[in-house]
């Protein structure tokens, strides 16, 4: 299999037709200045040690001394072998509330940022699992199928704001719901549903969500993001979020309702402030479930091939320096040089 490590070197043979171009409109025009002269068959007459072909032939050998040049940067490399590693690792599904009141300051910088932060950090140290995103308010849509690419899943997360949801609300029933279907069909792995919420949610529909959950074996975690004090939703224009009547929302986390559901769930509670306890909690409890196979990821070495082109590189410039404009201009010289010698 053959690939370029760098690919975006190879725009650089852009350069090459352009030269082109600026190579024979030169000779266009010195010949035109030629014939202001005299007549070309007479002026070819009286410069016999001139040869147009021996210019072009070391106008070809720079120009494809300089595509070979701009492929060694690309870094060609041809795969040799392939070989075969089994994952060992879990499915998590991370159900993330992006309401506006994720967006209180009483986690620092604010709930939302400091939870997308711990999945992050979480995400870094789960190499082997699988990881799907999964974003709710007042309803709860799959912002990234399962994946094994963790570098794709931390895009993602970035990515993750309160406008993705267009209807308010804390629907954590069906964020669970919608998160038991984003598993694999695989059997015998362990699977586990990280809700990061205020909890504010007065429904029973998530307990039973996660009551059900349970029941198929899923481990429900729950990390309850704020305070139970309270704190004011920010907004846009500098002020606080205000209610019909008018009055400041204060936004607290419902942590009766995060450790019911958590319970239902047979999972945890894990309350998220200013430090780092609760991500350390979370990989504690995660690092207890069973680590599966989960399959097998195929790995390919290349072998660098731009020595090849490097080499080709410079025979041609040694040609292009051993190639005189002139004929017999090389002979002349090595002439003059046995001359001097003796």
């Amino acid at each position: 299999m053959f690939r370029f490590a760098n690919p975006e070197y190879l725009y650089f043979l852009i350069s090459v037709p352009i030269l082109m171009l600026f190579f024979a409109y030169g000779l266009y025009t010195r010949k035109k200045k030629l014939q202001k002269i005299g007549d070309l068959g007479l002026l070819e007459s009286l410069m016999p040690d001139v040869s147009l072909k021996r210019q072009i032939l070391k106008f070809v050998f720079v120009v494809l001394a300089l595509v070979s040049l701009i492929i060694m940067m690309a870094r060609p490399q041809m795969g040799m072998n392939v070989d075969t590693k089994e994952r060992h690792g879990i499915e998590m599904v991370v159900a993330l509330d992006v309401s506006n009141s994720m967006l209180a300051t009483d986690v620092k910088p604010q709930r939302m940022d400091k939870a997308k932060m711990l999945v992050s950090n979480i995400a870094d140290k789960m190499t082997n699992d699988k990881i799907a995103l999964v974003v709710f308010a007042g309803q709860a849509f799959i912002q990234l199928p399962i994946t094994s690419d963790f570098v794709s899943a931390k895009m993602f997360l970035d990515a993750i704001s309160p406008n993705m949801v267009p209807s308010q609300g804390t629907n954590i029933g069906e964020a669970i719901n919608l998160s038991m279907n984003s598993f694999t069909a695989q059997k015998n792995v362990q699977r586990a549903i990280v809700v990061i919420t205020d909890g504010e949610d007065q429904a029973e529909e998530a307990e039973n969500a996660a009551a059900e959950a349970a029941k198929k074996g899923i481990h429900i975690f729950v990390l309850g993001t704020g305070s139970p004090k309270g704190a004011t939703i920010p907004m846009a224009d500098g002020g606080s979020l205000r209610d019909k009547e008018g009055n400041i929302v204060i936004s607290k986390l419902n942590e009766e309702m995060c450790n019911k559901i958590a319970t239902a769930g047979r999972g945890a509670y894990i309350h998220v402030d200013n430090s780092n306890i609760a991500q350390e909690r979370l990989y504690y409890e995660l690092n207890k479930l069973e680590k599966t196979t989960l399959g097998t990821t195929v790995y390919s070495d290349y072998a660098e091939q731009f020595q090849v082109f490097a080499l080709i590189a410079l025979l041609l410039l040694v040609l292009d320096a051993l190639v005189l404009e002139k004929k017999k201009g090389y002979f002349k010289r090595f002439k003059f040089l046995k001359n001097y010698a003796k």
